[in-house]
């Protein structure tokens, strides 16, 4: 058992949900008797009890507390998911984002009155554009897929001012689902590349598919294996040739920071996760950010609206008239994910250019650590090094009767949250892992030593246990697929 859960385990307790802890009569608050008032609700009086369970100050205080100790997050424990970058969100940057002048705002407000937001965004799209040499940026993305639908809707718009009607976007198959899910949705149809025994999208596969009905390639680099591509110059030039964009997700962008400049890859257009690679809160269907930068290409396709700074200050611009650009439009409500700006400006001012390329060689360090470290007993899927991720597959795993799953499931006894399961696609019983910058060296030892312990468990022949696993859980294992699709979202009381 690693860590300190086991001494405290025995208090975790079953806890109902706090309707069914209802009891008449009960109250945190003592409300005086309102005073007389004429009644203006008409027939709108509400007819029955209103729903909300009686329960006195210390039940309510309980049962949160109860349910905060149920959560597994990054403030608990280290957090290996492979290809998400979850890690430390510095306390420093919550306090910014609470400050009165950035947290009471409204996007409603006079220009004159959000001065200093406005300079934000713009200090922070300036870092952006810094840090990846890219020429322009839209800001209003609200997450990595948004970015991705931003990215693709801009490129299609200027095909479109070219005359050309492209209808193929090349995605290679170890892609995050979201690349072609977004390309789907702005009318591409998505044609596979395959990958090479190394890991890495199959150069001559790709060359074979280009053609001039092909509106871009969308790749990931570092890819979903934790590799650099070694080829993207090659392929930025090929796609090029015949007329095409090249898109770059940037989900894996923490690997690189500070190291590589995207425009020096040829990339035309690039999302940003600020949850993922600045340091954000992440995870929870949200905050996020995908600020999406572009070459000078695709610049003036770029959607609305825009911070500019001039003579008279920071002003928003909302419409293009007269300005020669062709905007793709409009992609979301007001001007992006406020709050998240606040937080990623206040990492990368903190950190500095020299704090972040130090966390890229730390991330990239720590991922081929845990490689090394694990190679012996784990089967890795390519020979490394590695970047920021380390891909391992079931091959270790063969003939012991224990799953990817169930070594992921016995990992959750041991106190940790499970490495990505699965996933990328390409490899068969994926176990992939990303220990970011933000885990020490003792960290590290500490789950390295507890994945081994439980290889070579499996190995033994403790294929039981494992079934088993978790058993040191509230919940055992659930039916996810069905809780995914037919969620139970609303609790009903029982029925006398």
């Amino acid at each position: 058992m690693s860590g300190d859960i086991g001494a405290s385990r025995g208090m975790f307790l079953e806890e109902p949900l706090i309707f069914e802890q209802d009891t008449p009569g009960r109250c945190g608050v003592d409300l005086p008797e309102p005073e007389p008032f004429d009644d203006r609700l008409g027939g709108a009086r509400r007819q029955g009890a209103i729903g909300l369970p009686d329960l006195s100050e210390p039940a309510v205080v309980r049962h949160y507390t109860r349910l905060s100790q149920k959560n597994f997050g990054i403030d608990t424990v280290f957090y290996p998911l492979g290809s998400c970058t979850m890690k430390h969100n510095p306390r420093l940057g919550e306090k910014m984002a609470r400050l009165p002048g950035l947290s009471d705002i409204h996007p409603f407000q006079p220009e004159s009155t959000v001065q200093g937001a406005l300079e934000l965004i713009d200090l922070t799209a300036h870092w952006l554009k810094t840090l990846t040499g890219m020429p322009a940026i839209v800001m209003s993305p609200a997450a990595g897929a948004h970015g991705e639908f931003c990215g693709l809707m801009t490129i299609r718009t200027a095909l479109e001012d070219r005359g050309e009607r492209r209808t193929r976007v090349l995605v290679p198959e170890s892609a995050h689902g979201t690349n072609p899910a977004s390309a789907a949705a702005c009318g591409f149809a998505v044609d596979a590349i395959p990958a090479t025994a190394e890991g890495r999208v199959d150069l001559a596969a790709l060359k074979a598919k280009l053609g001039l009905d092909v509106a871009a390639v969308m790749l990931t680099n570092p890819n979903t294996c934790g590799l650099f591509e070694r080829d993207i110059l090659e392929i930025a030039e090929a796609i090029h040739a015949v007329g095409g964009y090249f898109y770059c997700d940037g989900a894996n962008y923490n690997a690189i920071v500070g190291r590589v400049r995207i425009v020096d890859l040829g990339i035309d257009v690039m999302h940003i996760n600020l949850h993922k690679t600045f340091s954000t809160p992440h995870g929870g269907g949200g905050p996020g950010a995908g600020p999406t930068v572009l070459s000078a290409a695709l610049a003036p396709f770029a959607p609305l609206p825009a911070v500019v700074h001039d003579d008279k200050g920071f002003r928003l611009i909302e419409h293009a008239a007269g300005s020669g650009a062709k905007p793709c439009g409009r992609i979301k409500g007001y001007h992006g994910q406020f709050g998240v700006f606040v937080r990623a400006l206040s990492y990368m001012m903190s950190m500095g250019a020299d704090g972040l390329r130090q966390a890229s060689s730390d991330a990239v360090l720590n991922a081929n650590y845990l490689l090394a470290e694990l190679s012996d007993e784990l089967s890795p899927s390519f020979a490394g090094p590695c970047m920021h991720e380390a891909l391992f597959d079931d091959r270790f795993l063969k003939d012991s009767g224990v799953t990817t799953l169930d070594f992921a499931k016995a990992l959750i006894d041991e106190g940790f949250h499970p490495m990505t399961m699965y996933f990328p696609l390409v490899v068969h019983g994926a176990l992939l892992m990303e220990p970011t910058e933000t885990e020490g060296k003792n960290t590290l030892d500490q789950f390295i030593a507890v994945v081994r312990d439980l290889a070579r468990r499996a190995k033994a022949g403790e294929s039981e246990a494992f079934k088993a696993a978790p058993v040191h859980t509230p919940r055992r294992r659930l039916d996810e697929t069905a809780a995914a699709r037919t969620p139970i979202l609303r609790w009903r009381p029982v029925e006398a």
